[in-house]
């Protein structure tokens, strides 16, 4: 008999085959402010759900995330893969859609599956579709305590290793970190600003501190030309189940109603038109004029 054909899933790491990637444009689009990986992202989704979850958030964006080609790499059946998504999609972490993109000059709708390792309400995904969602808190790192450094503090603070004669001291890096922090603001990079810092010292260097304050305060290069803003692509989410386009608050948990088992309510009634009412007095006064002529039995 032949030997069994392992999953790719449960190959050794050198032997996997890369993942397929979906045509330009298309596959896995992930979620803007998502949170650091942790090991517990997945934790409260079924056994199933979570594996399928962990292998899809290590996926680069534009990977074929299809049930297709999942089922060509994971070791379960496309049946039990789209209930999987759809679980996924029912716990915050997956939503269908379509995007056009504005400003793009093409009327094209073009198919999207967003991912997100942290999982989002229907509010979220409501405002995501409208292009302003919130940014979140990044959580610290745990077991790391007291306050964090800028990046303008450790740029200052390591000044001394390369340069001697600008070593400072932590008082005067908490006090000229603003200064570095408005550089960035304007575009400057760490070796633009340590340039300027650095470039052409006196000999000797009496005052640290106040050489570094006097360079940051004369040499502050000009704020950058704003730039117009650009316009959110536009967005509209699908019923994982039927594929049905519709409103967020229309698709709680990804689902439309009918495919929840809801009745749909009746439609708005709509006036006839002026063409509509006379066609249906002609068929009227037709079906008179046959009956009248019929002969009686």
């Amino acid at each position: 008999m032949a030997d069994a054909k392992p999953s790719p899933a449960f190959l050794p790491a050198h032997a996997t085959p890369p993942h397929p990637m979906a045509n330009p444009g298309y596959g896995k689009r992930a979620a803007p402010g998502q949170l650091p990986r942790t090991a517990a992202d997945f934790a409260h989704l079924p056994p199933r759900e979570a594996a399928v979850a962990a292998y899809i958030d290590r996926l680069p964006g534009g990977a074929d995330i299809s049930v297709k080609t999942l089922a060509k790499t994971l070791p379960y059946g496309q049946c039990a893969l789209r209930t999987a998504l759809n679980n996924l999609q029912r716990a915050g972490h997956l939503r269908r859609g379509r995007e056009h993109l504005a400003d793009s000059g093409s009327p094209r709708w073009i198919t999207r599956t967003w991912f997100s390792r942290t999982a989002r309400d229907d509010d979220w995904w409501a405002a995501f579709t409208r292009g302003d969602v919130p940014k979140e808190p990044q959580e610290p790192p745990s077991g790391q305590g007291g306050p964090t450094r800028s990046r303008a503090y450790i740029l200052l603070a390591a000044l001394g290793r390369t340069t001697p004669a600008l070593s400072l001291s932590a008082r005067a890096c908490e006090d000229l970190a603003p200064l570095v922090t408005e550089w960035f603001a304007r575009g400057a990079t760490d070796e633009y600003v340590l340039q300027a810092l650095t470039a052409g010292l006196p000999v000797p260097v009496h005052s640290p501190a106040a050489i570094v304050r006097t360079r940051l305060t004369t040499k502050l290069p000009p704020e950058p030309e704003p730039t117009p803003p650009r316009r959110p692509p536009l967005r509209v989410l699908e019923c994982a189940k039927c594929g049905t386009p519709g409103r967020p608050e229309a698709l709680p948990g990804g689902i439309c109603g009918p495919c929840r088992g809801e009745a749909v309510p009746p439609g708005p009634s709509v006036p006839l038109t002026s063409t509509a009412v006379h066609a249906h007095a002609a068929a009227a006064r037709a079906a008179m004029v046959d009956r009248r002529e019929r002969p009686r039995l």
